[in-house]
């Protein structure tokens, strides 16, 4: 582009319009700028211009206080909530080897070592304090201890000895009768004679005939059953009343079937009072098996000790003497004498 003409300024008129009016534009923007930022510097105040920085007279420590009052996103999400129950802990309850503890004598050495401590007092028993630290154990139950019969003793009356000696032979004819009239085992070997090579040839070919034979008869009256059905297939022709009729039985059946099933339903909810009964009733017997187990077992544990393997418990044979061998004296007696050993 080429420059700008320049106006003529030899009229008024013309030297008016080309006057320049930058420096009253410039001063309008200014002051528009000083308006908006609070007013020109020239007329504010000398004190609201220059500050004093006293920052730099705080101590290093109130600096370090002050950053350490902030308090973190973490530990405010940590922080109690009033408006929040905090859940309850169970208290432990006081152990009872400290309460069992005996109360220091005023003999006895202050010095207590802890757990774990090399420290150790030299006056101390240690059989003493294994003592203390043993746990008491609670009283079990066990049977009480069996007397032998008075026929058993080593200088008895002659009615007692008569009857443990009774009772020995009795126990001891029991073992024999039920040994001798118990199932026989089943022996290892059978007692037999070897077939030879030749016979066992006969004997399987007899088998083998006649099994031949049966199959001959059954595969013959098979195949005939297959020919007529085959025959009576291809003559025989199904007309639409024949389909008719297959579709109304079958409809017929589906009904029957359908009605037979609501009638066991209803028969069943019916019957509802009943089955309850008999579940009680059942529940009431199985409580009452379960009880007479756990007594029978009591029992059982009062005159033998538990089962522990596959061996049944047998009790020793009755400890009774011959009469030979009573002395009426203990210096006297036979010492591992009994008559079934």
């Amino acid at each position: 582009m080429g420059k700008k003409a320049k106006g003529s300024r030899k009229g008024k008129k013309a030297w008016r319009a080309n006057i320049s009016t930058a420096d009253v534009e410039d001063f309008f923007e200014k002051s528009t700028k000083d308006a908006l930022s609070g007013g020109s510097l020239s007329h504010l105040p000398t004190q609201s211009l220059v500050f004093v920085d006293k920052s730099k007279d705080l101590s290093v420590r109130r600096k370090i206080e002050k950053h350490r009052e902030k308090v973190l996103r973490v530990d405010s999400v940590l922080q109690q909530n009033p408006f929040v129950e905090a859940v309850p802990s169970s208290n432990p309850k006081p152990l009872k080897k400290h309460k069992k503890l005996p109360p220091t004598q005023p003999g006895s050495s202050a010095i207590t070592p802890k757990e774990g401590s090399s420290m150790v007092d030299i006056w101390d028993d240690p059989a003493a304090t294994d003592d203390e630290a043993k746990k008491a154990s609670k009283p079990s139950l066990i049977p009480a201890v069996e007397i032998e019969p008075p026929g058993c003793s080593y200088n008895p009356s002659f009615e007692a000895h008569q009857d443990s000696l009774a009772q020995a032979v009795a126990e001891e004819l029991q073992k024999v009768y039920k040994d001798e009239l118990g199932p026989q085992p089943v022996p290892l070997t059978v007692p037999g004679q070897l077939v030879s090579e030749e016979d066992m040839f006969f004997l399987e070919a007899d088998t083998g005939n006649d099994v031949d034979d049966g199959d001959d008869d059954v595969d013959g009256e098979e195949t005939m059953n297959s020919a007529q059905e085959k025959r009576s297939a291809k003559t025989k022709r199904v007309t639409r009343v024949e389909l008719n009729k297959r579709a109304r039985l079958k409809e017929q059946k589906k009904k029957e079937a359908e009605a037979k099933k609501k009638e066991e339903l209803s028969k069943e909810i019916d019957a509802l009072p009943d089955i309850i009964q008999e579940i009680t009733k059942e529940d009431e017997e199985k409580e009452k098996r379960h009880v007479r187990r756990i007594v029978a077992k009591q029992e059982r544990l009062k005159t033998r000790p538990p089962r522990l393997g596959k061996h049944k418990f047998e009790p020793a044979p009755v400890q009774v003497l011959l009469s030979e061998e009573i002395t009426g004296s203990l210096r006297k007696i036979k010492v591992g004498s009994h008559v079934f050993v």
